[in-house]
C-alpha cells in the first residue's frame, strides 16, 4: 500500500510537470523588421549643354586721318610759332597700326646770346600697338609705338652777342646778322604713347606724348641748332619731348567678322 501510494504521487508528479511545460507556448514567431533602406536617390536633372548663340564681332580696317589742334592753334596766342601737323594710321592687324605724322614748323628762338628761326617739314612713320580690349562695337584705342622722324628745314640767324667776360661797361648791344643756313637736316627715333576715344560716328579725339633721342644733327656754321621741326627744340642734348591733341576721322574701306571668344564658366564646387 504505501508502495502504491508512492507510485501514485510519482505519476502526479511527473503529469503535473508535463502539463506546465505544455501550457509555456515560447512565442517563437520573431518579428522580421525589415529595414528597407529609403533609397531616396535625387533626381538630378540632366544638365543639357547648351549651346550659347556665338558672339559675331565685325572689325572695321581703314584709314583715320587728322591735325593736330595744338600746333594748329598755338599761333593765335605765340607769335614766334606758326605751324601745323596731320596725323593719319592704317589699321594693319587687329592689334597693329601702321602710323605717320607729316608737318610743317616756323619757331623762332630769342636765347640769351642769339636769336634765330628754324623753318622746315618733316615726317614720322612707323608702327602703333593697341593694348585696349574693346567692349563689342567699340573702337577706342590705348597705343604704344615706334617712329623715325626725319626733318629738312633751315636756320635764319637774326642776331647775336659777343660774350664779354668782364661787363664793365655793360652788356654789349645784339650785332644783326641775317644770315640763312639752308640744305640743314636732323633725323631721330622716338616712342610715342597716346589713346584714341571715339566721340561721334567716325570721329576720335586723341593725346599723345612723345620721348624722342636724336640720331643726327646737321649744324650750321658757327652756332647750333636751338629748334628742329618735328623734334622740338635741344636745350637738352639729344633728348626731347613733344606731345599732340588731334581730332581725326576714320574711313572705313573694309570688314573682318571674328568670333568674340566665350567666357569659360568657373567650375562647380563639390
Amino acid at each position: 500500500m504505501k508502495h502504491t501510494l508512492k507510485y501514485i504521487s510519482s505519476i502526479c508528479l511527473l503529469f503535473s510537470i508535463s502539463l506546465g511545460y505544455a501550457q509555456e507556448t515560447p512565442e517563437t514567431t520573431g518579428k522580421k523588421v525589415i529595414t528597407q533602406k529609403a533609397k531616396t536617390e535625387t533626381a538630378k536633372p540632366e544638365i543639357q549643354e547648351v549651346k550659347k548663340d556665338s558672339i559675331v564681332k565685325t572689325d572695321r580696317y581703314g584709314l583715320r586721318v587728322g591735325v593736330d589742334l595744338y600746333k594748329l592753334t598755338r599761333g593765335l596766342y605765340d607769335k614766334d610759332y606758326k605751324g601745323v601737323e596731320f596725323v593719319g594710321d592704317w589699321r594693319l592687324t587687329k592689334k597693329y597700326y601702321l602710323a605717320a605724322e607729316l608737318g610743317y614748323e616756323n619757331k623762332t628762338t630769342d636765347d640769351d646770346r642769339l636769336n634765330s628761326s628754324a623753318a622746315g617739314s618733316y615726317i614720322k612713320a612707323g608702327f602703333d600697338y593697341n593694348f585696349y580690349e574693346n567692349w563689342l562695337d567699340m573702337e577706342n584705342l590705348i597705343t604704344i609705338g615706334l617712329r623715325g622722324g626725319f626733318s629738312a628745314f633751315s636756320q635764319d640767324l637774326n642776331s647775336y652777342k659777343i660774350y664779354n667776360p668782364n661787363p664793365y661797361w655793360g652788356e654789349l648791344s645784339a650785332v644783326p646778322a641775317n644770315q640763312k643756313y639752308s640744305g640743314l637736316t636732323a633725323s631721330w627715333l622716338e616712342v610715342a604713347m597716346g589713346l584714341k576715344a571715339e566721340v561721334f560716328d567716325n570721329v576720335f579725339v586723341g593725346f599723345g606724348v612723345q620721348l624722342k633721342l636724336l640720331a643726327t644733327n646737321k649744324k650750321p656754321s658757327g652756332f647750333d641748332n636751338l629748334y628742329i621741326p618735328g623734334f622740338n627744340r635741344t636745350y637738352d642734348g639729344s633728348f626731347g619731348v613733344g606731345f599732340n591733341y588731334t581730332v581725326s576721322y576714320f574711313i572705313p574701306i573694309y570688314k573682318k567678322k571674328v568670333m568674340a571668344p566665350e567666357k569659360k564658366e568657373a567650375p562647380k564646387k563639390k
